[in-house]
């Protein structure tokens, strides 16, 4: 099975089984006229796959994705984790021949989160974890179930690096936690280490805006409940993009189309579209992974977000976005000063959380300048 990818005039566009509009925006905001397949597919399959929470699933499964070759000494491997609802293609913003991240040079490892409607989900798993009835995955059951895919099935025990957007900024600090040795190097941009409580009560919100419709009855929808995942999209794009980036119009910016329409007309037309396609009880598993993470409640941390982060020993490259409203700026510095070895290193941008996947050109720029250096040096 292979991922499609499309071009169009404005650039290379992944297609998302979910279509992720926060992906596609930034990645029509984008040029690159080269076309390229998409990653080699591939599934790991763990038999009775215990969560944090005790909750046994039988068959856990993990989609993931390639690009490039491993090397016979097996010390090329690079790990991207998925962010909220994406598919291995979503970094292909960031990979490229010449690139930092060069499929000539590096293994790169996409992995899926679980709940994202391909990898095990609410909408593939059957009884008795079917629907709401699958049990909320935490960001460490994710890095879990990737440590064995990359031990007992890819035979990888060491990464060059860890690279996050997002949710999977929150991935790669939990590596750096929890297992401290298996990575040189972490990359997080546009995501921290927990989701702080104003986090907790945005994603509530977005949770209950789907909740709210009477066709979502309970979970156990027969039609998936669209009034309730159109307005959580809505709710969702209020907090995109800074309000700097609303009053300039720089949504005119996103896509040919945009460029013509009202503020009236782009609301009503990405809040539809937004979530367009997906599954209502995979979005809520995601947002619930989202909201209880935290590395300070790895065992041996005692709750504590500080003790986890000082535990680092490796050096992280921290890029959160200056008007990113899901993770704000105040929080990464917060962060940064209880890790030993940080760069922090903040995308001055209008973008809001997108400028984490390069949803300017000076975004992209700016991340692939920094990211290059901190992967070259020793």
């Amino acid at each position: 099975m292979s991922i499609q990818v499309r071009s169009d005039s404005r650039g290379r566009l992944g297609l998302l089984l979910v279509p992720l509009a926060l992906c596609m925006l930034a990645s029509e905001a984008r040029a690159e006229p080269d076309k390229k397949p998409g990653p080699a597919a591939g599934s790991f399959t763990i038999e009775n796959f215990q969560l944090e929470a005790g909750v046994t699933i039988p068959r856990a499964i993990v989609v993931y994705g390639t690009y490039g070759t491993l090397s016979a000494a097996k010390d090329n491997a690079v790990l991207l984790p998925s962010h909220y609802m994406a598919q291995s293609d979503g970094y292909d913003w960031l990979i490229g021949e010449g690139r930092a991240l060069d499929p000539r040079k590096h293994f790169l490892i996409m992995t899926e989160l679980f709940g994202n409607g391909r990898s095990s989900s609410p909408s593939n798993t059957p009884p008795p974890f079917h629907g709401p009835r699958f049990p909320v995955t935490t960001i460490r059951d994710n890095v879990e179930a990737v440590r064995r895919l990359l031990e007992d099935g890819l035979g990888i025990h060491h990464l060059k690096a860890v690279i996050g957007f997002s949710m999977g900024a929150e991935q790669a600090f939990q590596w750096a936690v929890s297992h401290p040795k298996f990575a040189d190097k972490i990359v997080a941009t546009a995501g921290t280490a927990r989701c702080w409580p104003h986090g907790v009560v945005r994603l509530d919100s977005q949770i209950r805006a789907i909740t709210v419709d009477p066709a979502f009855k309970g979970g156990y929808y027969t039609e998936q409940p669209m009034r309730g995942i159109e307005t959580t999209g809505a709710v969702w794009l209020a907090w995109l993009y800074s309000q700097e980036w609303w009053k300039r119009e720089l949504w005119k910016k996103t896509d040919p189309e945009a460029a013509t329409m009202t503020l009236e007309q782009y609301i009503a037309k990405t809040s539809k579209e937004f979530f367009g396609g997906a599954d209502a009880n995979n979005l809520i598993l995601q947002m619930r992974t989202w909201q209880a993470h935290d590395v300070g409640a790895t065992p041996g941390f005692g709750g504590s977000t500080e003790k986890a982060l000082r535990s680092i020993a490796v050096p992280v490259l921290y890029m959160p976005s200056e008007t990113d409203l899901y993770f704000p700026l105040g929080d990464a510095r917060q962060e940064s000063k209880w890790i030993r070895k940080v760069t922090l290193a903040p995308i001055p941008s209008l973008w809001g959380h997108t400028a984490g996947i390069g949803a300017s050109p000076e975004d992209l720029a700016f991340i692939e300048r920094k990211l290059r250096a901190f992967l070259a040096a020793p």
